[in-house]
C-alpha cells in the first residue's frame, strides 16, 4: 500500500466535526437524531466509492457490501464501527488540529491552553516522535472514538474497490449508534447483515488486538423516604436526597471503584443521581472481567446500602440489577482463527500483535453473544472521552493496511 494516498485521516478530520453525541437519557432510536447526519454522510460517500447497496435504516444503522472478487467460498466478514461519541465531554464544534511532524513536546491545546497533552501522561505520545498528530482545540473531546474506526474502515472500502486485485470475500460494513451508551445493536438486523464473523475497530494502540471485555450490569438503588412539610417537620420527615449521600458516602474510597482499580480488578461505579427529598434514586455500573463475580459486587452494594437504609427508621429502598453485557472471550475462545488471522494481518503491517482484555466494553461484545463472534482492533485512538484524545495520522494508516491484510489472510485460509 506504500503507493495508495491514504485518505482516514482527511474523512476523520471531517468527520468529527459533525456532532454525534447519544444520550443515556433518550428512550429514541437511535437516541439523538444528529446521529444521522454523519451516517448519511458515509452513505453517500460509500455510494460514491462503488458499494450499490450502501443505506441507512430507521434506527440510525448504516449498511453496505463489498462483492467478493474471488472464485473461493469465503466466510462473510463485517467491519463494525460506531457514530456516537460519549456523553462524557461535549462533541459539539470539534475543531480538529492537524500537529505535522509532531517534535515530541507537550501540546498545549489552543482553545483552553490548560489543557496539555504531555508525554509524562501519554508515554506513548512520546514514540509518535516525527508522525502527524490530530488533537481537538481544548474545548471538546476529539471524537477518535470512535470516528477513527468509520474513517478506517472507510478507507479500506475505498482501497479495496480501487484495487480489484486484492482478493478478498465478501465484506459487510456496520456502522452502528448508540455504542457509548450500550445501546449499539439494540436495533441492528444481523439476518440482513448476513455476516459470519466480525470485527469492531474501536480499540487503541497500533498493533492492539482485544478478545476480552468486562462482564457488565447496571444497578439501582430506589430510596423512598417520608415527605413532610419542613416547617413541621421535626420527628416526621426522612429525606431520602440525604440517604442517597449517605450510600454514596458509604461506598469504599480505596478499593472497588474505577478510580482505585486497574488490571482485570472488577468495580462498581455510580454514574447518575436524582430525586427529591421524597425519592432518590442512584444508577451504578457494575463491572468485572469474571462474570460470576458481577452478583459478588452487587450483593455487597446492596448490603453496603441497606446498612445505611436502616439506620433512618421508616425508610425503605429498592434494588435493581439489569445485564449489560458479557465477556466477549467466553465467545471468542471457541472461534480461536478469527484472534489467529487478525494476529496474522497485523504481523504483515510491520506490527506486533498486542492481546490485552479491554476494561470497557464493544458493540462486539453483544454481537458476539449474538451470534457474531466479534473482537476488536486497534484504531490508534488515545485519551479518550477526554479534551485530551489525541492520534496519529501513521498509526491510522496502520490500522487501514491491516483490515486490508486481514480481507487477503481469510481468502488465502478459505
Amino acid at each position: 500500500m506504500k503507493d495508495y494516498q491514504f485518505t482516514a485521516a482527511e474523512r476523520f478530520m471531517r468527520y468529527v466535526q459533525v456532532d454525534t453525541q447519544s444520550d443515556a437519557q433518550s428512550q429514541a432510536q437511535p437516541s439523538t437524531e444528529k446521529q444521522k447526519d454523519l451516517s448519511k454522510i458515509l452513505v453517500k460517500e460509500l455510494l460514491e466509492i462503488g458499494l450499490a447497496d450502501a443505506h441507512l435504516d430507521e434506527h440510525g444503522y448504516v449498511y453496505a457490501t463489498i462483492n467478493s472478487n474471488t472464485q473461493k467460498k469465503v466466510p462473510v466478514i463485517c467491519f463494525c464501527s460506531h457514530v456516537d461519541t460519549a456523553p462524557d465531554c461535549s462533541g459539539t464544534n470539534v475543531k480538529p488540529l492537524l500537529h505535522k511532524n509532531y517534535d515530541g513536546s507537550d501540546i498545549v491545546l489552543p482553545d483552553d491552553t490548560s489543557q496539555v497533552i504531555t508525554t509524562k501522561q501519554y508515554p506513548y505520545l512520546a514514540e509518535k516522535k516525527g508522525d502527524d498528530i490530530i488533537t481537538a482545540s481544548g474545548l471538546t473531546l476529539l471524537g477518535s472514538d470512535d470516528k477513527s474506526g468509520v474513517a478506517e474502515i472507510m478507507d479500506m472500502a475505498n482501497y479495496l474497490i480501487k484495487h480489484p486485485g486484492v482478493k478478498h470475500g465478501e465484506i459487510k460494513i456496520l456502522f452502528t449508534p448508540d455504542e457509548e451508551i450500550g445501546r449499539g445493536t439494540a436495533k441492528v438486523d444481523l439476518k440482513k447483515l448476513g455476516a459470519d464473523y466480525a470485527y469492531t475497530t474501536d480499540g487503541g494502540e497500533a498493533g492492539d488486538i482485544e478478545e476480552e471485555t468486562f462482564s457488565a450490569d447496571g444497578a439501582k438503588i430506589t430510596v423512598r423516604g417520608i415527605i413532610a412539610h419542613p416547617g413541621y417537620a421535626k420527628d416526621k420527615l426522612v429525606n431520602a436526597l440525604k440517604i442517597a449521600g449517605e450510600i454514596l458516602a458509604a461506598l469504599p474510597n480505596t478499593e472497588f471503584s474505577p478510580e482505585t482499580t486497574t488490571g482485570r480488578e472488577g468495580f462498581v461505579h455510580p454514574v447518575r443521581t436524582e430525586g427529591i427529598a421524597e425519592k432518590a434514586t442512584i444508577e451504578f455500573i457494575v463491572r468485572d472481567f469474571i462474570t460470576a463475580n458481577l452478583e459478588k459486587h452487587e450483593n455487597r452494594l446492596k448490603q453496603i446500602a441497606e446498612d445505611v437504609v436502616k439506620r433512618f427508621p421508616g425508610a425503605s429502598m429498592e434494588f435493581e440489577v439489569n445485564e449489560q453485557y458479557r465477556n466477549m472471550k467466553e465467545i471468542l475462545d471457541h472461534h480461536t482463527h478469527v484472534i489467529a488471522y487478525a494476529e496474522e494481518a497485523i504481523k504483515r503491517a510491520g506490527l506486533t500483535p498486542r492481546k490485552a482484555p479491554i476494561r470497557g466494553g464493544t458493540d462486539g461484545s453483544r454481537l458476539s453473544f449474538m451470534g457474531l463472534p466479534c473482537p476488536n482492533i486497534f484504531t490508534g485512538m488515545h485519551a479518550i472521552h477526554s479534551r485530551h484524545e489525541w492520534i496519529s495520522v501513521q498509526d491510522m494508516e496502520k490500522a487501514v493496511e491491516v483490515l486490508v491484510n486481514l480481507v487477503q489472510v481469510w481468502e488465502e485460509k478459505s
